[in-house]
């Protein structure tokens, strides 16, 4: 569903769309432009590439050895023109994608062709997507919260419009976003992952199943503990992630399922995933001894990762050692070819999943100096390590080493590594804070077309 019916409208361009009101004209249109808008962010300048294993894999050194064209990257040189590019491509993609979720948005209360509850989902998700978009440019081109809320960091648009929108600081920002994520999760309490409505293909064709590859109802809860950590405010992070455990809709792959090859990106742990349909061919060409442009690792750092344990099972299950010259690399299988049929295990890049939530928790636990055991164990449990029966010495240590175990070429140990403004990172010899590495200079085209000011 997501991939069908979306040329017509993706360039943004007004001069290449189909009017309005014959892409609005009915239900099916509103479908297909929320579908495109996930299809735009699997584009290899978004999530199919450098916003995961890519350059945010780079920047937060991950890798021990990857592509010499990202070397700047590596060295936090933003004005290099590779990394110059990549980080335009950023800027631009995102900013195509929100322009078409508002159009959708623009359209959608002015037309009276929905059925049963599709009005408050697409409406929903279409404001979840504003709000989750806006959020990932802000962590890359915003000061930290905690640092300067009031550095002025991006533009938040919320019109279809071709006018330059007024640059806001940060916390201007954050504002918007809770705003619009809200009044997401308000339309959202129709979902069926939250009402518990069982969907099958006679259905609306199925529209609403497989919620995990859309902003459903949880993904914004989850989403909100994120944001509200990246704040600082821990109560309302508590309360938004607990209301996800509280749920039940989400649990840990099996290990089963490693060994036989069937969820290689642990699919049942997604509360927000994409469906890349070239997923599996980005991992040959930039995760495996048979690509040409690669990211990868070497035995001793991939068992320093995993603390010498060998149990663990994202060692033992999610790694590929290399062969002949290659023998010491170690490439990550988490975007190989699923064994099962099932599209539910096919081709899945997660953007938030379960593991990020008992961590919130245990940030929030530790932040109120009670028991974070009970937060870290189940993930801990689940990767088959052994559970701790002490509270953590140096829990910031701990919690680094867990965020690297778990969400290599996920893209979100450069954000956690931001969150905590640290200066040094494991794998650079570089000063990220003087560099002021973690946040991406505004492009180039942004002041010559806008009144901006620096970001940074």
């Amino acid at each position: 569903m997501l991939f069908t019916s979306c040329s017509k409208w993706l360039d943004v361009q007004p001069n290449s769309q189909i009017k309005d009101s014959e892409l609005f004209k009915d239900e099916s249109g509103f479908k297909d432009a929320l579908a495109g808008v996930y299809t735009i962010l699997t584009d290899q300048t978004l999530y199919g590439k450098e916003l995961t294993y890519g350059m945010m894999g780079v920047l937060s050194h991950e890798w021990v050895t990857y592509p010499t064209a990202y070397d700047d990257d590596g060295n936090y040189n933003y004005i290099g023109t590779l990394s110059q590019n990549r980080i335009e491509g950023v800027w631009s993609n995102m900013y195509k994608a929100l322009s078409n979720t508002n159009n959708i948005l623009g359209n959608i209360d002015s037309k009276k062709v929905f059925k049963g509850d599709n009005y408050n989902i697409i409406k929903g998700e279409a404001l979840a997507l504003r709000g989750f978009i806006h959020f990932d440019l802000l962590r890359c081109f915003g000061t930290s919260y905690t640092i300067n809320s009031s550095q002025y960091a991006i533009p938040y648009v919320t019109k279809y419009t071709a006018q330059q929108t007024s640059q806001y600081k940060v916390d201007e920002v954050v504002s918007k976003i809770l705003e619009d994520l809200l009044a997401a999760k308000e339309l959202l309490k129709v979902d069926p992952i939250f009402t518990g409505k069982k969907v099958t293909e006679f259905d609306d064709n199925g529209y609403l199943i497989n919620r995990q590859l859309h902003l459903n109802y949880y993904a914004v809860e989850g989403l909100l503990a994120r944001i509200y950590l990246y704040m600082g405010d821990y109560a309302k992070a508590r309360e938004s992630a607990q209301a996800v455990i509280n749920s039940g809709k989400f649990s840990f792959s099996t290990q089963a399922n490693y060994i036989n090859g069937t969820d290689l990106s642990g699919a049942p742990e997604h509360l927000f995933a994409l469906q890349i349909t070239n997923l599996n061919q980005y991992a040959i060409d930039y995760l495996s001894e048979e690509g040409t442009a690669v990211f990868s690792l070497n035995s001793a750092t991939l068992l320093s990762y995993y603390e010498n344990n060998t149990d663990d099972y994202r060692y033992l299950y999610l790694f590929e050692n290399g062969t002949s010259i290659n023998v010491d690399k170690r490439y990550v299988l988490k975007y190989s070819e699923s064994a099962s049929t099932e599209d539910y295990y096919q081709k899945k890049m997660p953007l938030l999943k379960l593991a990020e939530i008992y961590y919130i928790l245990a940030e929030c636990d530790y932040h109120d100096g009670t028991d974070v055991l009970k937060d870290f164990n189940p993930v801990r449990k689940a990767r088959g390590v052994a559970q701790m029966t002490t509270a953590p010495a140096d829990f910031r240590s701990v919690m680094t080493n867990e965020y690297r175990k778990e969400f290599i070429g996920e893209g979100q140990l450069f954000y956690y590594y931001k969150r905590w403004n640290m200066a040094s990172i494991r794998g650079s010899d570089k000063d990220l804070v003087g560099l002021k590495a973690y946040i991406f200079p505004l492009p180039a085209s942004e002041y010559e077309a806008a009144n901006r000011v620096t970001n940074r």
